[in-house]
C-alpha cells in the first residue's frame, strides 16, 4: 500500500502484530512483577522509573522522537507529512495500584506503540503526526490527586501545587521527579492534541456478559465523592437504654443503605458507593460515638447526579434529626459526566465493523485520563473484556486476541483522524 493510498483512507487490511503487543505488554509486567502474577509500580518509584525507560526505548526502536513536560508527561512522536497539523494522540498510564494487574493502564500505552510499529512495518506516513502519552500518576496510589499528569496538562491544576504534593513517607512530587530523572523541561499543555483516542480493558462485566469484542465508549460518569463525619456520643453498651443512645454507628449503617438506594433509584447508570468506614473508639462494648466514612455518587447525566447529590443531602439532614447525631458532609472531588466526541465514537465503530469485530456502546463508570483531554481535544475510548470483569487486582486478565482486536481499532481509528 502507498502512502497516497493510506492518506486517501484505503488499507482496511492493515493490522497489527498481536504476538507483539502481547509480548511488550509481558516484559513490562516484569518490571514491578508481585507473587500472585500482578504489578506494583507506584508512581515516581524507582520501579515507575524502570517502566518509562522501557517506554522510552521502545518509543525510539519505533523511530519516535521524546519529550517530557514538568509534571513528567512523557509523549513520543512519529512525524506525519505535514507535521505542523495538530497531533493525533493516544495513550494512558503506566503506574499501577499497589496490588495492580498487567493490562490497567499498560495495554492503552502499548497499543499505542504498536500501532506505529505497524505503520512503520508497512511504510505507511500519516499526513498528521501521531503521539503516544504516558500520563503521570493517573492512579493516584501514592500522592493526590488522581489523573495528576493529564489534569495539569489540560490546566484543571496549577503545578506548583502539584510539586508539593506528598506521598506518606513525606516525599514530594517534585523530589520524586527529579530522584527518577523524569522532571522534564517541555511546557505542559502544549501542544493541543487534534484528536484523542484511548484503549483500555473495561474494568468491568458488561463485554463479558454480552460476549462482545470492542466496547465503543460514549462517555464516561460524572462523580461525586464525599467525606462524611457522623458524631454521637460514647457510652457504655450495658448501662445504657437503647432509646437514649446517640449510636454514630446506627447512623451510618443507614446512611450506608440510602446512598445504594439513591444509585437503585436512578437506572441504569446511577452508582452509590461507601468504600471507607471507620469507627471509633472501636471497643467492643462502648457505643460508638463517630464514625468517619467515603460516599461516592456517579451518573451520566449531571442533572441525574444532582438530583442524587440533593437527595442524598436531605435524607442525611433527615438521618441526622432521627438518630440525635450531627453528621458533616464535606464534598471531596467533582467531575462532571464527560460525553466523548460523536465523529471519533463513529470512526471506532467503523473500525470494528471494517475488522469483523462485535461492539456495542457502553459507557465508561471509571476515570480515565481521556476524561481530562476531553475538555480540550475530540476523544474517544476503546475497551475491551477483562475477564470477569476484575481490575485494580493482581489477577486482572484479558484475552490476547481481545487485546490486538482493539488495537486494531485503535489502529483504524487514528489512520482516520490522522489522515482525514
Amino acid at each position: 500500500m502507498s502512502n497516497t493510498q493510506a492518506s486517501a483512507g484505503i488499507g482496511h487490511d492493515v493490522r497489527i502484530n498481536g504476538s507483539r503487543l502481547w509480548d511488550t505488554l509481558m516484559r513490562l509486567a516484569e518490571i514491578g512483577a508481585t507473587p500472585k502474577g500482578g504489578v506494583c509500580r507506584l508512581a515516581l518509584t524507582d520501579l515507575d522509573r524502570q517502566g518509562r525507560d522501557f517506554f522510552v526505548k521502545e518509543a525510539e526502536a519505533a523511530g519516535c522522537t521524546i519529550r517530557v513536560d514538568a509534571i513528567g508527561n512523557i509523549f513520543a512522536r512519529r512525524r506525519g507529512r505535514n507535521d505542523s497539523l495538530p497531533a493525533v494522540m493516544t495513550g494512558s498510564h503506566i503506574d499501577t495500584q499497589p496490588t495492580g494487574g498487567k493490562f490497567d493502564g499498560n495495554y492503552g500505552v502499548f497499543a499505542g506503540i504498536e500501532v506505529l510499529r505497524t505503520l512503520n512495518d508497512r511504510d505507511i506516513v500519516t499526513e498528521a503526526p501521531l503521539e503516544v502519552a504516558v500520563w503521570t500518576n493517573e492512579e493516584g496510589s501514592r500522592f493526590v490527586p488522581v489523573m495528576m499528569g493529564s489534569g495539569a496538562f489540560i490546566g484543571e491544576f496549577v503545578l506548583k501545587d502539584l510539586l508539593v504534593q506528598t506521598d506518606r513517607e513525606g516525599i514530594s512530587v517534585k523530589d520524586a521527579l527529579e530522584a527518577i530523572s523524569y522532571a522534564g523541561s517541555a511546557p505542559i499543555g502544549e501542544p493541543r492534541p487534534g484528536a484523542y483516542f484511548e484503549a483500555h480493558i473495561e474494568q468491568g462485566p458488561v463485554l463479558e456478559a454480552h460476549d462482545t469484542v470492542i466496547g465503543v465508549v460514549t462517555g464516561a460518569l460524572g462523580q461525586r465523592w464525599y467525606d462524611v463525619t457522623i458524631t454521637g456520643m460514647e457510652a457504655h453498651a450495658g448501662p445504657t437504654p437503647m432509646a437514649l443512645r446517640k449510636d454514630a454507628l446506627l447512623a451510618a449503617s443507614e446512611l450506608v443503605g440510602i446512598v445504594n438506594r439513591i444509585a437503585l433509584d436512578h437506572p441504569p447508570h446511577g452508582r452509590g458507593t461507601v468504600g471507607c468506614l471507620t469507627v471509633h473508639p472501636d471497643s467492643r462494648n462502648v457505643i460508638p460515638g463517630r464514625v468517619n466514612m467515603t460516599v461516592d455518587l456517579r451518573a451520566s447525566d449531571d442533572d441525574l447526579l444532582t438530583s442524587m447529590h440533593d437527595t442524598f443531602l436531605a435524607q442525611t439532614r433527615e438521618l441526622a434529626v432521627r438518630n440525635g447525631v450531627s453528621i458533616d458532609v464535606k464534598q471531596v472531588v467533582y467531575f462532571p459526566p464527560q460525553p466523548f466526541d460523536e465523529r471519533l465514537i463513529r470512526a471506532i465503530r467503523a473500525g470494528a465493523g471494517r475488522i469483523g469485530h462485535s461492539e456495542m456502546d457502553v459507557i465508561s463508570g471509571a476515570g480515565h485520563d481521556a476524561v481530562y483531554l476531553a475538555r480540550v481535544a475530540p476523544t474517544a475510548m476503546i475497551f475491551v473484556p477483562c475477564k470477569d470483569g476484575i481490575s485494580h487486582n493482581e489477577i486482572e486478565d484479558a484475552k490476547p486476541e481481545h487485546l490486538e482486536a482493539g488495537a486494531n481499532v485503535l489502529l483504524h481509528a487514528m489512520l482516520d483522524a490522522a489522515n482525514r
